[in-house]
């Protein structure tokens, strides 16, 4: 199963807040003020590795109640580390399942869950990217 997204991006003369929706919701981003922004948002990076912790925590708490496991709280924290000369970069996930009682075959199937995110899996893959210039303007 595939997912098609399709999300808007607009910036003024605000700085670098920038307004993104999608057709039912509208949040923002921003750079820190160490880069000029008024860190009024999440910065791009910070947009992405939310990405892959929101879609681990849905992807677990899914399987979570299709088991009826007694897991009241599950914490995912998301470091992203990016090197551009190197073309490389790195995400560190860690997985808490709070104030559960789990057997080392749950945790070792929660972890292959985890794993098994489409957010994940579309990072580990190959990615390609298509710009074009929309222009009125002749």
């Amino acid at each position: 199963m595939g997912y098609r997204v399709k999300v808007n991006g607009s910036i003024g003369f605000d700085k670098f807040l920038t307004k993104l929706s999608t057709e039912k919701n509208t949040y923002y981003s921003d750079e820190p003020e160490s880069f000029g922004g008024d860190n009024r948002g999440f910065n791009p990076f910070e947009l992405l590795a939310s990405s892959l912790a929101a879609c681990t925590l849905a992807t677990l708490k899914s399987y979570v109640n299709m088991k009826k496991w007694n897991i009241p709280e599950i914490d995912v924290e998301v470091e992203f580390e990016s090197f551009p000369k190197e073309k490389k970069s790195f995400f560190k996930r860690y997985i808490d399942f709070k104030g559960a009682d789990l057997t080392i075959e749950q945790k070792n199937r929660l972890f292959e869950i985890a794993e098994r995110c489409p957010v994940h899996n579309l990072l580990v893959n190959e990615i390609e990217i298509f710009s074009e210039i929309k222009s009125d303007a002749t």
